[in-house]
């Protein structure tokens, strides 16, 4: 049998990013925690951490998290269904990963009344949609929205929609950079990109039949992303959801009238994650393609 006070201090030091933190999270001593680390280490045999910055999970740390977050979502449902067992006075807390277009778009408007019914707080853990299963990989998370179709081992994954991204820019940088009306210049015209996984301006300018290296700033927020647009600094794929009124407007206007790109989007939760997961599930399911293109 696992001793479950040295797993919930595996998952609050990889949770909490620190050995500090997770001090604080569950109210003991940082040697405290220290220590039962390393108890759980030698009744393995074999380490369950990569002391870096932050700590990493090794493999065998990454299966015992994602049986913490499971154990976890079981055992609020036992609370419901057991007499005589004692339901935690603290909101469950989940833990999502899921891309920073999302979490400023659709994400709050589709997950406001489950969390609002079932008293729910989360944790929200921001990652490209590209790569963001390495974090449920990671035991890092009960689930996460990404850009990828197929699930992990012992999990399910559920299309949600398309988040729809144009390229866009100010009417003036246009003016500055991109008046000849050649698409070329599109190489040479700064662009803006999000991270070192956003592959959308790639992908926009392979389907215009450039290929390339090509000057670009890098922003990593969403809102930034757009106040950079708008500051003529750069073109750059957005989500139409979150431009409707600068759109409208004409504060950004589409760049060179190529097609819009589409981003599939799934979620991937664990198939043993309880009945809350599930019903966040139920809930995503029927509230997300209000916003997200199908």
């Amino acid at each position: 049998m696992f001793d479950y006070k040295l797993l919930s201090a595996l998952a609050a030091v990889v949770e909490q990013a620190g050995f500090d933190r997770a001090a604080q999270a569950l109210g003991l001593s940082q040697s405290a925690i220290s220590q039962r680390i390393k108890l759980l280490e030698a009744r393995l045999g074999q380490p369950v951490l990569l002391r870096a910055s932050p700590p990493q999970p090794t493999e065998v740390g990454r299966r015992l998290l994602n049986h913490v977050q499971q154990v976890r979502l079981l055992e609020r449902d036992l609370q419901t269904q057991v007499p005589g067992m004692n339901a935690s006075r603290l909101p469950e807390r989940l833990r999502i990963a899921l891309n920073a277009d999302s979490l400023s778009t659709w994400w709050a408007p589709a997950v406001a009344p489950f969390c609002a019914e079932y008293g729910v707080v989360l944790d929200h853990v921001l990652e490209d949609q590209a790569v963001g299963l390495k974090r449920m990989r990671a035991g890092e998370v009960a689930a996460c929205v990404c850009a990828v179709e197929r699930p992990l081992a012992g999990a399910r994954s559920e299309f949600l929609g398309a988040m729809r991204y144009r390229a866009l820019a100010s009417p003036t940088f246009i003016e500055r950079h991109l008046s000849s009306g050649s698409i070329e210049d599109l190489l040479r015209a700064p662009a803006i990109v999000f991270g070192p996984d956003d592959q959308l301006q790639h992908r926009y300018l392979a389907s215009l039949g450039l290929n390339g290296a090509f000057s670009h700033h890098l922003c990593p927020s969403s809102e930034g992303f757009v106040r950079l647009l708008q500051s003529n600094l750069g073109w750059g794929l957005v989500p139409e959801l979150q431009v409707r009124a600068e759109l409208a407007s004409g504060a950004l206007v589409d760049v060179a009238g190529g097609p819009p790109i589409d981003v599939p989007l799934y979620w991937h939760h664990w198939r043993n994650g309880g009945e809350l997961l599930a019903e966040l599930t139920r809930a995503l399911g029927q509230s997300a393609r209000q916003w997200l293109v199908v």
